[in-house]
């Protein structure tokens, strides 16, 4: 799922070649997002469109030859002047007079090009690590390991860089571009990024690529091309990475020195400066823009420290409604420990339901995050979800909402800000730590990815090398994380390691947490309360009631028509049942089946008080409905997501701790296995560990040391 969607796109067709296009609607300049080598579609913008289209208008185009492009094979079909015309094709299909024009590589080679011949429609242009064709002239400009091996001869060998030729590129395309792509991104922990570029590459293939280098035949270079960088009159950055394999950063301070314009100089960094620090690139991307058009900084009402109150940020997962409960349940008790503390809500849905019940403020930059929880629900399957691979696909939503925050962050003078698995925040504030502003809580009920029991090789290497990342981290930045609490105890946390040659979790996270015992966000009734509840509930006497709930996403609709299909035998076997079927917030009651007796609901505001008090609960394998259960001493079944490594290996782990529930598998529940299951268990005398009621005071008392 996309971060932002395009507001119109079509196609352009030049001479029979039609040129897919996509146009993000706004006020303001317009920015063209350059395509680069035909190998790679518009999509490696992904981490720019959503960021710059909040504050311009911004226009994208797949390369001929990728994406929703055609892809002619003729050597003439790709001559520069072929690109330069789709360029201005696009301009011109989309009424787009002038533009800030970006490129990347051999896009950006393009869009100096661009910026040369047709000067009036561009009003500035930054590239990062230009193609920049001056190796005849500044031979500095060269990485000899890229030369060192013909493109168009025959070779004996295949290693390195004999990949780089026409021959191994039509006898095995795939082979390149593995090669390729990880010399792109040589930067330690980038499989994400690697993985999208080998996909995008893929998309096309050799026979293309090489039409598409024996179509340079018209390319500008060496002398010709000094020449043409010495005319551009536009304003011009260049950003280059210290550490790019493919393109010299020699070459980047050339093409700046020649064209009278600014480089900066990234690093350590890589060739896709733009796709692996994003942060960086799209501040300085916006920042040339306002510089250009002279647009000044937002204004702001600045009050003396001393003189203006104390002000937090909470930052609520909203991936289910959980952290929700619990951190509102946080914030009550850190007002009663900090009266003059002003708090603000950066949330989405379903969060804000919660937050708008409890009566909290949201900010109303919140309608700018993108839905963490609609690409959660696009990623599921038949009661299956390998969440570890849904977060990692949610990068660009990552860091689009990331950049959010930080915008609120840098305008909003906060004391403090509050991040309940905030991964956005933990993730880029260490990866930029220069833009932490305030102090910085970090707060999850687990810790470490997982892989599953039957999941491959890859996946185990690529959960060991993002929490290898996180522990790198967390040492070298360890001020970045002000306070790290645990929503739990030590022994909440499973007896593994973080992979092979990293510490056990337990012991790390001993190290590096403070611990609030479990946040329930609510008071478990005493068992004489419980009739009194159930009778304002509007429970009788008599009746066995059973509540199924699957949380606040939408990942759980499988569950529940498995369980209302259940329904008519589990009521023969129990007559006195009476089924209450709790939708959430994002699923639609009219749209699950229903049967005579059944009650389907929506969204139900302080939904626990009707689990503290049922006969028997169904629900999936998430923490916080499940502990609430726990809590409460109610008998339930659990059913996990299948391949959802946090329900099945950290939320089970703690569950079996306090001997609670019963595990069931949704691959082996038919409907009349869970009837048979619902009877035997309703009603039952459970007796489990005690779950601590102070938690919120707790963690409320960690964070307020640091206000």
């Amino acid at each position: 799922m996309r971060a932002r969607y395009p507001d119109t796109d079509g196609y352009v067709d030049r001479d029979g070649v039609k040129i897919y296009y996509e146009v993000y609607e706004n006020a303001g300049p317009t920015v063209l997002l350059m395509p680069t080598w035909s190998m790679f579609d518009s999509r490696h913008w992904k981490m720019q469109i959503p960021y710059l289209s909040r504050h311009f208008r911004v226009v994208t185009f797949d390369a001929r030859g990728n994406g929703k492009s055609d892809r002619p094979k003729e050597a003439e079909a790709h001559h520069l002047k072929e690109y330069l015309a789709d360029a201005i094709a696009v301009l011109d299909e989309t009424k787009t007079g002038q533009a800030f024009v970006a490129g990347v590589c051999l896009g950006g080679y393009y869009t100096l090009q661009l910026a040369a011949r047709h000067p009036g429609r561009v009003q500035g242009i930054v590239v990062f690590a230009p193609a920049s064709q001056l190796s005849g002239v500044y031979p500095e400009t060269v990485i000899p390991e890229r030369a060192e091996y013909p493109w168009d001869e025959e070779l004996d060998t295949t290693e390195g860089w004999a990949k780089d030729n026409k021959y191994h590129w039509l006898r095995d395309y795939p082979d390149y571009v593995d090669f390729f792509i990880k010399q792109c991104v040589s930067e330690p922990h980038s499989t994400k990024l690697i993985e999208d570029g080998i996909g995008w590459a893929l998309e096309t293939d050799g026979e293309l690529l090489v039409a598409v280098d024996e179509g340079a035949t018209d390319f500008v270079v060496n002398e010709e091309a000094v020449a043409a960088y010495r005319s551009i009159t536009c304003p011009v950055l260049v950003i280059q990475g210290t550490d790019d394999h493919i393109v010299s950063h020699r070459a980047g301070i050339k093409v700046a020195e020649l064209t009278g314009g600014q480089v900066v100089l990234v690093g350590g960094a890589c060739h896709f400066v733009h796709a692996r620090e994003p942060v960086k690139a799209n501040l300085l991307i916006k920042g040339f823009v306002d510089r250009v058009t002279g647009t000044p900084p937002p204004s702001l009402l600045w009050t003396r420290g001393l003189a203006r109150r104390k002000r937090a940020l909470y930052i609520s997962s909203p991936i289910g409604l959980g952290h929700a409960r619990r951190d509102v349940a946080i914030a009550e008790e850190l007002r009663e420990l900090r009266p003059d503390l002003e708090i603000d809500w950066l949330a989405q849905h379903p969060v804000t339901r919660v937050l708008e019940d409890a009566g909290e403020r949201i900010h109303p930059a919140s309608e700018h995050l993108s839905s963490e929880s609609s690409h959660i629900e696009s990623e599921q399957g038949e009661h299956d979800l390998n969440c570890f691979q849904a977060l990692r696909r949610m990068d660009e939503i990552i860091l689009a909402n990331f950049m959010v925050f930080q915008e609120v962050v840098d305008e909003g003078l906060y004391d403090l800000v509050i991040g309940d698995e905030a991964w956005d925040i933990d993730y880029y504030w260490h990866e930029n730590p220069e833009l932490k502003r305030c102090a910085n809580v970090w707060m999850t009920d687990f810790v470490g990815y997982l892989p599953m029991g039957d999941g491959s090789d890859n996946e185990a290497f690529l959960t060991a090398d993002y929490n290898a990342e996180m522990i790198e981290h967390v040492a070298r930045f360890p001020g970045v994380r002000d306070q790290a609490i645990f929503v739990g105890n030590p022994e909440d946390i499973v007896p593994d390691s973080f992979g092979p040659d990293l510490p056990l979790i337990r012991d790390w996270t001993e190290d590096n947490f403070k611990f609030s015992g479990y946040v329930t966000g609510f008071i478990p009734p005493d068992p004489e309360a419980v009739a009194a509840i159930r009778a304002d509930l509007g429970y009788e006497d008599g009746e066995q009631v059973c509540v199924v709930t699957i949380g606040g996403s939408g990942v759980g609709r499988d569950l529940l028509e498995r369980v209302i299909a259940a329904y008519p035998e589990a009521k023969r076997k129990v007559p006195e049942l009476r089924m209450v079927v709790v939708a959430g917030p994002r699923i639609d009651p009219d749209s699950l089946p229903s049967h005579e007796g059944l009650e389907v609901h929506g969204y139900v505001p302080r939904l626990y008080r009707h689990l503290s008090v049922c006969d028997l609960a169904v629900a999936q394998g998430g923490l916080t409905t499940t502990m609430e259960l726990t809590a409460a001493n109610r008998p339930f079944l659990y059913f996990p997501l299948r391949n959802h490594f946090e329900q099945n290996l950290h939320v089970r782990h703690r569950l079996e701790r306090y001997g609670a529930g019963i595990h069931m598998d949704y691959a082996t529940s038919a409907p009349d296995a869970i009837a048979e299951a619902i009877s035997s268990a309703i009603g039952s005398e459970v007796q489990y560990q005690q779950v601590e009621t102070d938690g919120a005071a707790r963690a409320a008392s960690i964070i307020a040391e640091l206000v």
